[in-house]
Parts: C-alpha cells; sequence; structure tokens
C-alpha cells in the first residue's frame, strides 16, 4: 500500500464522503510543485478518477493517487488532527529529506524538478 491513513484520518475523510453523497467517489492524494519546501500535499474529493490513477482502499475509504506522485507518497501515513492549534490532516512521508514549518511542503533530495524518490 501506498498511502496509509490512521483511524482519525479514515473516519474524516469517509465523514466528507458520506456528506458529498452519489456526487463524489472516493480521494485523490497528490503532490504539486509548490510550498517553501518545494512539493506540497494535495487532498482532494474526487467525482471520477484519472486514468493514470492507482486506486486502492483503506477503513472503506477510496483512495486514488496519480501516477506522477507516486514515487513520493510511497509510504505516506496521513493523520487527521484537532486541538486548540490546529486541526486538519498530517502527512508523514519516509521520502521527505526536509519538510517546512507548517508540515504542508516537502523536499526530497535532490531530485529535480520531476517526483522521484531519492536516495
Amino acid at each position: 500500500m501506498t498511502v496509509s491513513l490512521t483511524e482519525k484520518a479514515a473516519f474524516r475523510l469517509r465523514t466528507f464522503l458520506e456528506e458529498k453523497g452519489s456526487k463524489v467517489t472516493g480521494v485523490r492524494v497528490g503532490i504539486e510543485d509548490g510550498g517553501c519546501s518545494g512539493y506540497k500535499y494535495t487532498l482532494n474529493l474526487i467525482k471520477q478518477p484519472d486514468d493514470q490513477d492507482m486506486f486502492f482502499e483503506q477503513g472503506d475509504v477510496p483512495i486514488y493517487v496519480n501516477s506522477q506522485s507516486l514515487p513520493l507518497l510511497k509510504g505516506v501515513v496521513i493523520d487527521f488532527v484537532d486541538s486548540l492549534t490546529q486541526s486538519g490532516f498530517i502527512f508523514t512521508n519516509p521520502n521527505a529529506s526536509d519538510t517546512c514549518g507548517c508540515g504542508k511542503s516537502f523536499s526530497s533530495g535532490d531530485c529535480g524538478s520531476k517526483a522521484t524518490p531519492c536516495s
């Protein structure tokens, strides 16, 4: 499995999916260029998967990962926190060589502009 959800994250995502009903089919996890460290995480409810998406399911949550993001998301754990100072999804990424202070973006060594893990 490429992406793992904690019980809290799976519960929160299921809640989002149930609220939207048949308007969405699952959640797409990805990365894109940006953020203060190079790449930023994306997490979106989707109506229809792309042809390039990899599919798996965890905790009754349909998860789609676009193939370009796949190398840098291998082994990622997504959690959900709700506290006085922070509320939202948190990504723990074993491929990240550096993360920003807010935890919403990361870098992965000297990989250039393509989403490939660095060794």
